[in-house]
């Protein structure tokens, strides 16, 4: 049975009003969690990010941190450059949300912000602005199908796809084809799916080579748009538990990552305690 939260474009989705968000991040909202630098946006904004780029014709960059990330940050050459790159970080785990607030760092109803909670919203928008989105991923023929399913529903975005099995080596003849097509169709965005990190360091590394449009890394969105992988319901990302349910439906490829990777952040998570004490105690506050 199909998740009705995850419903394309239903009646009730283009009905509903649209909460208003504010036009620009307050500074406050870039903090450092685990050695890293992250913005507390909620999805809302960084779908305003989006379109005041497209509107602009600028290359931006939007990133994502979440425990996996900040475990293989320091143990994969050239990703550090990728998120320096990064206008904007999205929070994707709701445990560094809920542990950003433990520290002081804000008092609001953030959640994790990642593509399947802005999905409906995006495609709506790129449907009435008639977006070029293009996506970078994936199995061959996966694309094609989300594309399919995606036309169905938003025939006013044009959408270009390709499988993420290619030569992604810098100067490669694979590579070259990849960066032609996409100066051919000149995306606004540009959708990279490849598996972290290996699409972070393909995005650090062609980066100058890229259209100037909105670039996201953004794993398993096509699989999940074609069907072939399953999300979890909303509210379970929203309550914090969608680690569970992807757990529970993939426990070989990813018991180690998260349930042993996050062990490796304690010394840093304590470093972030001791300096929330400090500030607190600088404050006057218990």
């Amino acid at each position: 049975m199909t998740d009705p939260s995850l419903a394309l474009n239903t009646p009730e989705r283009r009905a509903a009003p649209r909460a208003a968000f504010r036009q620009r991040r307050r500074p406050c909202e870039r903090v450092r969690i685990l050695g890293q630098a992250v913005d507390l946006v909620k999805p809302e904004e960084v779908q305003h990010h989006i379109q005041a780029a497209v509107a602009e014709g600028r290359k931006s960059l939007i990133a994502n941190h979440n425990l996996h990330s900040l475990y293989l940050i320091g143990r994969t050459p050239g990703l550090a450059a990728f998120y320096d790159r990064a206008e904007m970080v999205e929070v994707d785990s709701t445990p560094l949300i809920a542990f950003s607030r433990l520290l002081g760092l804000h008092s609001q109803g953030f959640h994790r912000c990642t593509y399947l909670d802005w999905r409906a919203h995006f495609w709506s928008v790129a449907n009435r602005k008639g977006w070029r989105v293009m996506s970078v991923g994936g199995a061959p023929g996966v694309g094609e199908e989300a594309a399919r399913r995606l036309r169905a529903a938003y025939p006013g975005a044009e959408i270009a796809v390709h499988h993420g099995f290619f030569d992604a080596t810098s100067g490669s003849s694979d590579n070259a084809a990849v960066l032609d097509r996409m100066a051919a169709f000149r995306p606004h965005v540009l959708f990279v799916g490849m598996g972290m990190p290996r699409q972070e360091l393909w995005i650090d590394q062609n980066f100058d080579g890229l259209p100037d449009c909105v670039i996201l890394s953004v794993g398993a969105a096509f699989d999940y748009e074609a069907g072939v992988q399953r999300a979890a319901p909303r509210w379970m990302g929203r309550a914090g538990i969608e680690w569970a349910y992807r757990l529970f439906h993939d426990p070989r490829r990813l018991f180690v990552r998260y349930c042993v990777e996050p062990w490796s952040l304690a010394p840093l998570a304590w470093a972030d305690v001791r300096a929330a004490r400090r500030r607190r105690a600088a404050a006057g506050r218990p």
